[in-house]
């Protein structure tokens, strides 16, 4: 006998979803995960406050960004929640009317949590290349590592990977550097402590 068609969840299924939850429609699946933990929060808007100014607005840097936090993008039959999404202006030169956004961004960025990694690198990462999304940054919080990628005939090319203590240069956004540990407001737990101090002995 043969298997029964698996059916494809539809919008409507998303709009159920309970509000604490995140929803998308991956493959034909609904995926559901909690709302962010405060780490991943705080990620998430300070890498919007420092690339706002210089990309956005244009003070200190280039400007003629556009950026969402969460953003609904619907890309084909995708419908997909990045943390953030970033177009050049020229490619979305009105606000949306709708809830959702059907231009593809020029630039994502995944902050990845033990809910969402699995997604984020793996039919995530695909989506994102099928939809001509040129650049995708993964920002890991727990460890403090940035991966930067370009499309590159179809294909994720990695740019560079960033820690703690070092500087973020990288595209699209390598105009205007910004160290990586802008991002955590609260010191990384596993970092060795400060050095005590140590009062000189000269009188």
């Amino acid at each position: 006998m043969a298997e029964p068609a698996l059916r494809h969840a539809t919008y409507a299924d998303l709009e159920a979803v309970p509000d604490h939850l995140v929803a998308e429609i991956i493959d034909g699946a609904l995926e559901t995960h909690p709302r962010p933990r405060p780490r991943h929060a705080m990620a998430a808007l300070d890498l919007g406050s420092v690339l706002g100014p210089p990309f956005r607005h244009g003070r200190g840097g280039p400007g003629g960004w556009i950026f969402m936090i969460e953003p609904e993008l619907h890309l084909g039959a995708q419908v997909v929640v990045p943390d953030l999404a970033g177009w050049r202006r020229e490619r979305l030169p009105a606000e949306p009317e709708t809830a959702f956004v059907e231009t593809p961004p020029d630039w994502v960025c995944e902050i990845l949590s033990p809910s969402t990694v699995r997604l984020d690198r793996g039919p995530k990462r695909r989506i994102y290349a099928e939809a001509d999304v040129g650049h995708l940054w993964l920002l890991d919080p727990a460890d403090g590592v940035l991966e930067a990628f370009a499309l590159t005939a179809s294909r994720w090319l990695l740019l560079g990977t960033v820690t703690r203590r070092e500087t973020v240069a990288l595209p699209p956004f390598d105009a205007v550097p910004f160290p990586l540990d802008d991002l955590f407001p609260f010191a990384d737990p596993r970092a060795e402590p400060d050095a005590p101090f140590l009062p000189s002995d000269e009188t």
